[in-house]
């Protein structure tokens, strides 16, 4: 066990149960795999019935695992119950799609010959999954590798091991036959390091930053692994002067301030057409005002600590070159009284594209306000980054809304909404955001390999 600080508590174990790098783990998980992935609808079914029987062991004790994210993360208690639902619903999801992985009969290119399509599990899945949500992230990439026939090793984040060695457990005890779903923890260099070097890893799934995602695709390079990367972000959110600012308020604050801004799909840059600008500056200014920041076991707790003193340290750079360069801060903009990793929701006025906050991810409680006065503009200035992950816009013009939706260079675009991550939807980005997709029909797809068999001889 190795020590670790904690957003309110000074000290948190972390057990490790990786000491040293081996090939051991994929070649163990390989091999406990080869029945599980074995096609046929018998076989579907029963993956189907796994799933639903983890989904209702998650659901039976929510309160004792949202607790364990709070107490090892910061999140607001309900916040973290919200989290554990979410994790769920991938698993109830997934576990619907494994009885539909279809293939295809094509017509034959000759009179005796005939085409038919299967897909199968392409096999040992690895997957690092981050600490803003230790549940869920794991959910979404293990629910369809399982349900698609394949065998999972899984590293969680360092700062959040506990909800994934609590999930495999649960797994286990659901029936999941034992070595399918494997939880490493220790050094993360030289687990991702076993992880991509070896052959029995045929795809790695990673959420986390860019540039650890890109390292990952060199090293798994030699191997030729299928990858999906989900890496950072620089969302956007756009309030044309048409919308509903009562609404656009309450979606930027689900979409900025959701678990203190540190999430990879949270708005980092707030456009705001000039004429509603200083309405809406107000408008959040005042909400958020009235927001508890506090002990997320406290109710009616909205806003945590930021994870750690990095955290809090990178906010307030972000900050300090905004302020150095025009911007003014209508509410917030320093750490609160409580101390800690705590710091207080910031709005900021007067930001412009010359900042740091138009670039770079704050991952933290700070919502820069930019004017802007074209729909061209906007788009622009939303689409001049290498991320493209989230991106939001309100709007009661329909016309406008197709436009700008389809305009906006993003993997996922929220239209009046603040909140667009849900099981039923493929998450994912373009450009340097990543690849591939998790949820919906389309992110089992990404658990398997298509093999096309042609007949002969049929006359």
């Amino acid at each position: 066990m190795v020590g670790s600080s904690k957003p309110s508590l000074p000290l948190r174990l972390e057990p490790q149960l990786f000491p040293t790098p081996s090939a051991a783990f994929p070649n163990d998980a390989w091999r406990r795999g080869r029945t599980w992935r074995l096609p046929g609808f018998r076989k579907s079914c029963s993956r189907k019935q796994v799933g639903f029987r983890c989904r209702e062991r998650r659901l039976f004790r929510p309160a004792g695992a949202a607790h364990d994210s709070q107490t090892r993360q910061g999140k607001p208690l309900q916040e973290a119950k919200g989290e554990i639902l979410y994790g769920a619903s991938f698993i109830e999801g997934f576990a619907e799609e494994a009885r539909r992985v279809y293939g295809d009969v094509i017509p034959g290119h000759a009179q005796d010959k005939r085409i038919v399509v299967i897909k199968q599990a392409i096999g040992v899945v690895a997957a690092i999954t981050p600490w803003n949500f230790p549940n869920a992230m794991i959910t979404r990439k293990a629910g369809p590798a399982l349900a698609a026939g394949c065998a999972m090793v899984l590293k969680p984040a360092s700062q959040t091991p506990f909800s994934a060695i609590a999930l495999a457990v649960l797994a286990e005890r659901a029936g999941l036959p034992a070595g399918l779903f494997s939880v490493v923890t220790g050094s993360a260099r030289a687990i991702g390091g076993a992880m991509t070097s070896s052959p029995k890893v045929r795809k790695l799934t990673f959420t986390g930053s860019t540039d650890v995602g890109i390292e990952l695709m060199r090293q798994s390079a030699p191997t030729v692994k299928k990858l999906a990367l989900e890496l950072g972000g620089n969302a956007p959110f756009i309030v044309f002067d048409d919308a509903d600012l009562d609404a656009a308020v309450e979606g930027a604050i689900v979409s900025k301030f959701r678990n203190n801004g540190q999430t990879c799909v949270c708005a980092n840059r707030i456009y705001v057409q000039a004429g509603v600008y200083s309405a809406f500056a107000e408008k959040l200014g005042a909400k958020l005002a009235a927001l508890k920041v506090g002990d997320g076991l406290d109710e009616g707790t909205v806003f945590g600590p930021l994870i750690d003193a990095k955290a809090v340290e990178k906010v307030e750079e972000h900050i300090a070159d905004a302020t150095a360069k025009g911007a003014s801060i209508v509410a917030g903009g320093k750490r609160h009284p409580l101390g800690g990793t705590f710091f207080q929701p910031t709005v900021l006025t007067g930001v412009t594209q010359d900042m740091v906050v138009a670039r770079e991810e704050t991952f933290g409680p700070v919502a820069p306000l930019f004017s802007f006065e074209t729909d061209e503009d906007v788009v622009a200035m939303s689409n001049a980054t290498e991320f493209g992950l989230a991106s939001y816009f309100y709007t009661r013009d329909l016309a406008r809304a197709w436009r700008v939706g389809e305009q906006l260079e993003y993997g996922m675009v929220g239209i009046n909404t603040g909140l667009i991550s849900t099981a039923e939807a493929p998450f994912g980005g373009i450009k340097s955001s990543g690849l591939g997709r998790e949820g919906s029909r389309y992110g089992i797809e990404e658990f398997v390999e298509i093999k096309y068999l042609c007949f002969g001889g049929i006359v």
